[in-house]
């Protein structure tokens, strides 16, 4: 198994997904695993560079470690994000070469950079020499009609040679044209055991696998072939499956925060987030699917989804819905 340059060896990752893995979200479960790597949402270079950088960039340190992945093409933007992310504290830079949304094929980056890997290492090379924290790659098999077997090979070949630290893949071609980019989370077929040959061609180079993966067995089980894991979804909508990461895959002491002691928690937090002005919904809303299959649930997620919307409300809303959970 291989490590790159991090805190502490990276096994497992919380997948950068848009509009959700903000600094609300990642606060909350880095409660739940000390472990794990947390990508924050693609952000694009140009914002940035000329963009309120306090209010997208700023975090708190106690959800280190934590990855900024960017979204761009041109090099040179590429390289000052990238300083500008290191001097706010990001424990490194991840480059996205797999969103196949509309917004960012019109930029041409994000899976279309599948189709040119020479700008993919150019970036990768240019953002490598105005860093000290690792740069890496999240990318599909490929995208389209491309051979999976060629294009993904090219592209590694590519990025490795430009100093590349990582290369997380998502184990499906994405579709530019026809698909959503929620169908192209399910169409093309996973293709798992085209990672796994990756890593068999470069066993020395860090390599991680994303897509589909649900379960504690099944992250120990890839592990079995790959460096690490990455799973977006499945935790998001079930987050209780960080409280296991520390223990099943680093051999850590069993988080036991309580339920009650993780409500009071995010309570300070986010009767904080209120007091600056935020509103109750931009923490609630990750916290959503905490409960997943227990007894009270849904009415825990019905107060969320209703109540905590209000433009008024306040942290009472949040400990409503769990004496709701526990009544």
């Amino acid at each position: 198994m291989i490590f790159y340059n991090l805190p502490s060896p990276v096994k497992f990752a919380v997948a950068p997904m848009l509009d959700w893995t903000d600094r609300h979200c990642r606060f909350f479960y880095r409660l739940l695993t000390k472990k794990a790597l947390l990508y924050t949402e693609m952000m694009v270079a140009d914002a940035v560079i000329h963009g309120v950088r306090e209010q997208l960039l700023a975090f708190s340190h106690k959800e280190c470690p934590v990855a900024l992945q960017l979204g761009g093409a041109d090099s040179e933007k590429l390289a000052e994000a990238a300083r500008i992310a290191e001097d706010f504290g990001y424990n490194e830079i991840n480059l996205n070469v797999g969103c196949p949304s509309n917004r960012v094929q019109a930029g041409v980056f994000g899976a279309c950079l599948m189709l040119h890997p020479d700008i993919v290492a150019n970036a990768v090379e240019a953002m490598k020499r105005v860093v000290t924290i690792p740069v890496t790659v999240k990318c599909r098999l490929g995208v389209d009609e491309q051979d999976e077997e060629l294009a993904l090979d090219l592209l590694a070949d590519k990025v490795w040679n430009a100093g590349c630290d990582a290369l997380w893949v998502h184990a499906r071609k994405a579709w530019l044209k026809g698909l959503s980019p929620k169908e192209n989370r399910n169409v093309p077929p996973l293709n798992y055991e085209r990672v796994y040959k990756l890593k068999q061609k470069y066993p020395h180079k860090f390599i991680g696998i994303n897509g589909g993966i649900k379960s504690i067995d099944e992250i120990k089980e890839h592990l079995t072939f790959c460096d690490a894991v990455m799973v977006g979804r499945q935790v998001y909508h079930d987050p209780t499956l960080l409280k296991h990461i520390d223990f099943e895959l680093y051999g850590e002491s069993q988080n036991n925060l309580s339920e009650r002691d993780l409500i009071e928690i995010m309570c300070d937090y986010a009767s904080q987030h209120i007091a600056s002005g935020g509103r109750l919904s931009h923490v609630t809303r990750h916290m959503i699917g905490l409960f997943h299959g227990q007894s009270g649930a849904r009415r825990w997620r019905q107060i969320l989804s209703n109540d905590a919307i209000k433009p008024n409300a306040d942290i009472y809303i949040l400990k409503e819905a769990f004496s709701a959970l526990i009544e």
